[in-house]
């Protein structure tokens, strides 16, 4: 009789990813990808203890992918600009994932190239030792959040994406002057979120960079 057959780590985390092309975090189970895999589930917790440590997994091939072929160049800003926007990229084919690094982290071999790459800048910086891992924080958290919203974008279906475009025709261009008198005002200026996505990304992450740059003793 011919046994079930086994499923390498590398196969349960591809065919994990491809759910996550056309599903969220949320809704994938380990049930559904047991079900593609055409196996049970049991046979799957050989490899992964829970859900979140295989997106955890899944997320950090993520970070991964970024990394390969890099290399630093430049000084120590564009050495983050250049990996932020690497990792932006990254999440950017894969966006349901955006959402798992910012709430679980990782703490495989992509993250820990993330990590080396980020603190070796910061030290390359000037800054104090003693300063560069609560620079490295607010950098991640900065990064975390800016590629989670960029990869919401980036989710939306075109359909959903013209409804929302309707409503914030409707609730800035329609705007009472009377009780909002200020975005009556600005009203043909103001862009919605998913305008100049990309610069607005370099943007706020050159403004805490420039920060960053002004403690430097």
């Amino acid at each position: 009789m011919t046994g079930r057959r086994r499923w390498s780590t590398e196969e349960i985390l591809d065919t994990a990813a491809e759910l996550l092309r056309t599903s969220d975090a949320e809704s994938f189970s380990v049930r559904k990808l047991a079900a593609a895999l055409g196996t049970d589930s049991s046979s799957l917790y050989r490899h992964f203890r829970n859900k979140t440590e295989l997106l955890r997994a899944v997320a950090d091939r993520i970070l991964l992918a970024a990394m390969d072929g890099y290399r630093p160049e430049g000084d120590w800003k564009q050495r983050v600009t250049a990996l932020a926007l690497r990792l932006r990229e990254a999440f950017g084919e894969q966006p349901q994932l955006a959402a798992v690094w910012g709430r679980y982290a990782s703490g495989g071999t992509g993250s820990r190239l993330v990590m080396e790459e980020l603190l070796q800048a910061l030290r390359a910086s000037g800054l104090p030792d003693k300063e560069v891992p609560a620079r490295y924080h607010r950098i991640v958290i900065l990064l975390a959040a800016l590629i989670a919203s960029d990869a919401g974008i980036s989710a939306v279906t075109p359909k959903e994406y013209e409804q929302g475009m309707e409503l914030f025709r409707v609730a800035v261009l329609g705007a009472d002057p009377e009780h909002f008198p200020a975005l009556a005002h600005f009203a043909r200026d103001v862009r919605p979120l998913g305008a100049d996505r990309r610069a607005a990304f370099e943007e706020i992450l050159a403004a805490q960079l420039a920060h960053i740059e002004a403690q430097i003793p």
